[in-house]
């Protein structure tokens, strides 16, 4: 029985249960919470550095009227990096392999962050539909080039994540199959597809961690234009 590469992208089920909720779940299981102690162990230490210094990066362009969401966005940032790498580990599975994932989690805060720049500042909200300076006659075809625009974001970016990731991981399996299949008959082109399996595989852990991040920033600029 032959089985196709892209199984691997299929939402697990269990006696018919689809796993996705237990895997959203689970990076929320692994993380520790700070204690009343005075003096944290080297974990919440190190956990508590990465949030302070993400968080200050990422407010830093922002007015203090996005301050407000420093904790989704942090939040969310380590939510996604623990998914993306768990999903490099075997017999599990990435949820933002898919796209409806992805969507899910794009559309509502895209879509809370244009309704708070229509109701903040709804001239300058509706201003970016139209460059300062347009001749009159490409009036209405900017207006709609920059409408289809302004939808498209969230599709974009969550095409781009879910491709991105994608990609790696059906890089790797295949990767491994050629390594497995000569063995036997090219021991040292094995070695050497062993070697490049394993340096896929910190670039995947390095993508895997980007794409977080870069799905945070976007969300993070997309709101800096609305407060």
């Amino acid at each position: 029985m032959t089985v196709s590469l892209f199984d691997q992208f299929m939402s697990p089920t269990y006696l018919g249960i689809p796993l996705l909720a237990l895997a959203l779940t689970l990076p929320w299981i692994l993380y520790p919470s700070p204690s009343a102690r005075w003096l944290n162990n080297r974990l919440l230490t190190l956990q508590g550095w990465f949030i302070n210094r993400f968080t200050q990066q990422i407010l830093t362009p922002l007015s203090l009227g996005g301050h407000k969401w420093a904790l989704i966005l942090t939040s969310l940032m380590i939510f996604l990096i623990t998914l993306n790498i768990l999903g490099l580990l075997p017999y599990t599975f990435t949820p933002t392999t898919q796209l409806s994932s992805t969507l899910a989690l794009q559309v509502p805060l895209w879509l809370a962050k244009v309704l708070i720049g229509l109701g903040n500042q709804p001239n300058a909200a509706l201003g970016h539909l139209l460059p300062e300076g347009t001749p009159t006659p490409l009036i209405p075809v900017l207006i709609i080039i920059e409408t289809i625009s302004l939808f498209i974001r969230p599709l974009a970016l969550g095409v781009r994540w879910t491709a991105n990731l994608t990609a790696g991981h059906l890089l790797m399996p295949l990767t491994s199959t050629a390594a497995f299949v000569i063995l036997s008959i090219m021991p040292t082109v094995a070695g050497l597809t062993t070697i490049l399996l394993f340096l896929l595989t910190l670039l995947e852990v390095a993508v895997a961690m980007i794409q977080a991040y870069v799905f945070v920033l976007l969300l993070s600029l997309y709101l800096q234009e609305n407060v």
